[in-house]
């Protein structure tokens, strides 16, 4: 397989992510170090299905909680114990980068 590049992985969630608006309605496009915690989740979800699929990256053993905590913790504790504010304060960032990274390697780099 050829060398992956950075610019590679991220014209393939670009392509499936779109950028947002900032406060004066510009377009801020999708970047390296964008944090995809924000992003649509179908977006989201249409993008590592590609990438997996383009790089043959498994993505069965990545901590989805370590990235999305309150959509990863137990119902009964969301509805009853727990404030969604402290939960997400514990989030880790879940970057482009990251999968970049990762795809160069050839293998999941994080948690």
């Amino acid at each position: 397989m050829d060398e992956i590049t950075s610019d590679e992985v991220l014209a393939l969630f670009r392509e499936e992510i779109p950028g947002y608006l900032d406060g004066n309605w510009k377009e801020v496009p999708l970047e390296l170090d964008s944090d995809l915690f924000d992003h649509p989740r179908d977006d989201l979800e249409d993008a590592l299905q590609k990438y997996q699929q383009r790089y043959s990256i498994s993505l069965d053993n990545l901590n989805w909680a370590l990235y999305f905590p309150w959509e990863n913790t137990p119902l009964f504790q969301r509805w009853f114990k727990l404030r969604r504010e402290d939960v997400e304060s514990t989030r880790l960032p879940l970057t482009v980068r990251m999968f970049a990274e990762s795809a160069a390697a050839g293998r999941w780099l994080y948690d």
